[in-house]
């Protein structure tokens, strides 16, 4: 699955790789570059690449019935718990877990939501190939799946024709934290990890190469690098 660019010009698209980085702080950061491409302060799309520390975050349907273990219980862990507008239900993000949000003008590229969700599915795809990993989608559940247990997870929010939030591709991510939850809202859904998958982690500067260029291809776009330093003057973003 190819977007082909449905404009003369294209608007120029810019990939911000970020360290680990807090969930509300990296939301902050979308929430930050969504306001300034709705009020026309930037013309670019942007994407961000990031890991998060350890969080469970929960989407719009909620989610904390979905918690199987007590809050006291997460405490001791140091693991949050944090509501989002995003799609879906309760979800976990670590290190090691590649998570990518696109911040983009749908409307502009002309593309529909259910096929930039599709698109979203095959970046995860075509990036888990890399290492020979034959990935798929079910038919019933959003996501990325591998021989039955889901290897990838996809959340957005659509606010003035701009995408924010996005995917979330296990590489090399702990799963313990899964075992805590009944991971989007699905009862006795196993999860997995091309690192399970393969028996040895690989490197996350290769997964994240590798998701620049599937997402370039699938959605027909240019990715430009830019620093992290580079965004925030541009969208005055002082809280970092």
């Amino acid at each position: 699955m190819e977007f082909e660019n449905r404009q003369n010009r294209p608007p120029a698209c810019w990939w911000i790789d970020l360290p680990e980085t807090e969930y509300g702080k990296a939301l902050n950061i979308q929430l930050a570059i969504l306001n300034a491409k709705i009020t026309g302060r930037l013309e670019a799309d942007v994407v961000l690449c990031i890991e998060h520390p350890r969080v469970f975050t929960l989407g719009r349907r909620g989610g904390r019935e979905n918690l199987c273990v007590r809050d006291s219980f997460l405490a001791r862990k140091g693991v949050a718990v944090i509501p989002t507008d995003r799609g879906g239900d309760i979800t976990y993000h670590g290190p090691g877990q590649l998570v990518v949000y696109p911040i983009i003008h749908l409307s502009r590229r002309r593309l529909k939501v259910v096929e930039f969700v599709s698109g979203l599915e095959q970046a995860m795809i075509r990036t888990a190939g890399r290492w020979r990993i034959d990935a798929g989608t079910d038919p019933a559940n959003r996501g990325v799946w591998l021989k039955g247990d889901k290897l990838g997870s996809v959340g957005i929010t659509i606010r003035r024709g701009v995408s924010f939030h996005g995917l979330a591709l296990n590489v090399n991510t702990d799963m313990e934290p899964f075992g805590w939850i009944n991971p989007c809202g699905l009862d006795q859904v196993r999860m997995t990890s091309i690192e399970r998958h393969l028996g040895h982690p690989v490197p996350m500067a290769e997964a994240r190469q590798a998701m620049a260029a599937h997402m370039a291809q699938v959605f027909g776009m240019t990715l430009t690098t830019r620093s992290a330093e580079q965004l925030y003057e541009e969208i005055e973003f002082w809280n970092y």
